[in-house]
């Protein structure tokens, strides 16, 4: 079988023109956004999940850790992080002396919570010598007790880095550690039986339908999706070409986006993605697998909490200096590797 692993990503760099916004925004409003975070030496930063208008007044658009990359060596002094509270940590880790603010403090990440730094301590006293690779969807304090952390596009790269003989206890993605399980065929790997709510609700059942349906579709699948293991059944059963299966980072989904001649795309992800899908190219039909596939957390982050957060400068994201520091530590072990996945998410 020869389902691609994408690997390289892209995402939107620099300040785009309010010319450009394709959202139905109120353009009077971005300005005012803009204008604001002018004022405050803010630069505006969003995930690919967030609803179009605060992706169209973004200054940069990405995954959690490219977004965090970027924060770190733009000159703004603070940065306001349009997604989840995991991703504002990530941001303060990699640049501590600036401030970091999230819109709304409330939104957090299901698989995120699905594991804490107790719980991972407790995991590593049962494995001694193993060691803990951590998914960059993890709090700050769950960082700094892994020993190297990994992106979806990334996370077997960063698996076949470590010796062999070596236990690996793999967090928190359940879906996306059999991912890499399957491309490694390490059988020394502990797998955390967490998950994004969002993508194990897309399942097998709905993606053998969709293809069905549409047999001459391509498909988008993200590792942490629940119907993974489908798309490669799938492909390897003949029921979809395996040239036209695709598991992708969200970057991946760019990258693969930009060059597909397909007439049709089925995206297994947050349907947040869609909106960037569609902007790089206009005439490929992108449709969701499942269209109830929204994460409410990220749909927390609203135009208005956007204002709020410019004008009152709230929430502020902090992280004990201590935990950042360890934390900094498995994310730059994973850079040392050679495959710093831009926005590998």
């Amino acid at each position: 079988m020869n389902v691609r692993l994408f690997t390289k990503a892209q995402f939107r760099i620099g300040t785009p023109s309010l010319a450009d916004v394709t959202s139905p925004v109120d353009k009077e409003w971005a300005n005012r956004i803009r204008a604001l975070a002018a004022e405050k030496d803010a630069v505006i930063l969003a995930h690919n999940y967030q609803v179009p208008e605060i992706q169209d007044v973004a200054h940069h658009v990405g995954d959690s850790l490219a977004l965090s990359r970027i924060a770190a060596t733009v000159p703004e002094s603070t940065i306001v992080f349009c997604g989840v509270h995991f991703m504002a940590e990530t941001a303060k880790i990699l640049s501590y002396d600036k401030t970091i603010i999230i819109p709304d403090e409330r939104a957090g990440c299901s698989l995120a919570d699905t594991i804490t730094a107790d719980q991972l301590r407790e995991w590593k006293a049962q494995h001694p010598g193993a060691v803990v690779v951590s998914y960059v969807n993890t709090t700050a304090a769950v960082k700094a007790e892994t020993d190297i952390c990994c992106t979806s596009s990334n996370a077997v790269e960063v698996v076949q880095s470590i010796p062999a003989d070596v236990p690996v206890l793999f967090c928190p993605d359940q879906f996306l550690g059999a991912h890499v399980q399957r491309m490694t065929k390490r059988d020394n790997m502990h797998i955390w039986m967490g998950e994004c709510h969002v993508h194990a609700g897309i399942n097998g059942s709905e993606l053998k339908a969709m293809v069905a349906a549409e047999p001459d579709a391509e498909l988008f699948v993200h590792p942490e999706c629940g119907c993974a293991t489908s798309a490669m059944y799938l492909a390897s059963e003949g029921v979809v070409p395996a040239e036209r299966t695709h598991i992708l980072s969200t970057g991946g989904m760019l990258d693969a986006a930009r060059t597909t001649k397909a007439k049709k795309v089925l995206v297994a992800t947050e349907t947040g993605m869609l909106h960037q899908l569609r902007k790089v190219n206009v005439t490929t039909v992108f449709e969701p697998v499942n269209r109830a596939a929204v994460c409410k957390y990220m749909k927390m982050i609203t135009p208005e909490k956007l204002e709020h957060a410019l004008v009152h400068g709230t929430d502020v994201v902090d992280v004990p200096r201590d935990i950042a520091d360890r934390a900094r530590l498995s994310v730059e072990r994973m850079i040392a590797i050679g495959t710093p996945s831009r926005v590998g998410e």
